[in-house]
């Protein structure tokens, strides 16, 4: 059995929440369970997570306006219980689901992940939340799936930003079916053991921790297994700024800053900044998944 070596006692008082033995406990005991809970150790390391101010108050969610502190100002409205999310495409059982219809039955656990925005920032978050593995499973992937595709709400009455043609609204997103299988990719609903506020994508999230924060799209209302390469917002937006694949790369810049380095949140105005890691640091278990690709042309 894995043995952590988090010593979150010493990291911050947010994370006191949880042991390790209320984790395995929700996962099961099976060997499944054990070999993600494995899996997912592996990748979280000695990582200190930055403070709930932090990861609350600094965010993209245009939707909300295009400042760092939007989101948190004006989300506070957006009605997240009811929920519903549509789930259509390439699945056995297809339809709209109320949000514990959906994931009511599938334990949740914590997972501690270097999360890299593309603006060259980058926070440690604790999210609570369950392998996207889990959900397709339930849902039924039919053959001939190749690809995940996301969509967030659009609700003009409370985002403000949706009045506005900064992007082509609703958002979306996609990942590629195997990436959504993988074991580290995780549907979040908490951070620190509370309910993942509204700011944060709230009720219900992606996090792909190898990949640029703008893929992990927020407040999910749609799920579609599809065959071909779904739409992507940003990446349609400015194909040349944004690849479809965003995974994190130190060698490759944008096209306006170098992915090099990055900006820790909460690190202090005047600390150097933090070399980038290939893989956001998840390359040992990520790389094979892009074997023989060209990553500087599928970016």
């Amino acid at each position: 059995m894995y043995k952590p070596d988090l010593t979150r006692a010493d990291v911050t008082p947010e994370a006191a929440w949880l042991n390790r033995r209320q984790l395995i406990a929700a996962l099961g005991a099976g060997s499944v369970a054990g070999a993600s809970l494995s899996f997912a150790a592996r990748a979280q390391e000695a990582l200190e997570p930055n403070t709930w101010e932090q990861i609350t108050g600094y965010n993209n969610f245009y939707e909300f306006g295009t400042g760092k502190t939007d989101p948190a100002q004006y989300a506070g409205e957006m009605v997240t219980d009811p929920w519903t999310v549509t789930v259509d495409g390439l699945v056995d059982n297809p339809g709209e689901y109320s949000l514990a219809e959906l994931i009511g039955d599938i334990p949740t656990e914590e997972r501690i992940y270097r999360f890299r925005c593309v603006e060259a920032w980058s926070m440690v978050i604790p999210w609570n939340g369950f392998e996207l593995n889990r959900l397709l499973a339930k849902v039924g992937v039919q053959e001939g799936a190749r690809h995940v595709a996301f969509e967030t709400a659009v609700l003009p009455e409370v985002m403000p930003g949706v009045n506005y043609p900064i992007l082509d609204w609703p958002y979306r997103e996609g990942l590629r079916l195997d990436e959504a299988m993988h074991p580290l990719t995780i549907m979040a609903t908490g951070i620190y053991g509370r309910p993942i506020p509204n700011q944060n994508g709230a009720p219900m999230r992606l996090v792909v921790p190898w990949k640029y924060g703008f893929k992990s799209i927020k407040s999910i209302v749609r799920i579609s297994l599809v065959a071909e390469e779904p739409f992507a917002t940003w990446n349609q937006s400015q194909p040349s700024e944004y690849g479809y694949y965003a995974n994190v790369n130190p060698e490759v810049d944008h096209p306006r800053w170098s992915q090099a380095s990055e900006r820790v949140i909460g690190s202090g105005l005047f600390a150097r900044r933090q070399d980038t890691l290939m893989f956001n640091g998840y390359a040992d278990q990520v790389a094979s998944l892009y074997e023989g690709m060209d990553l500087t042309e599928k970016f």
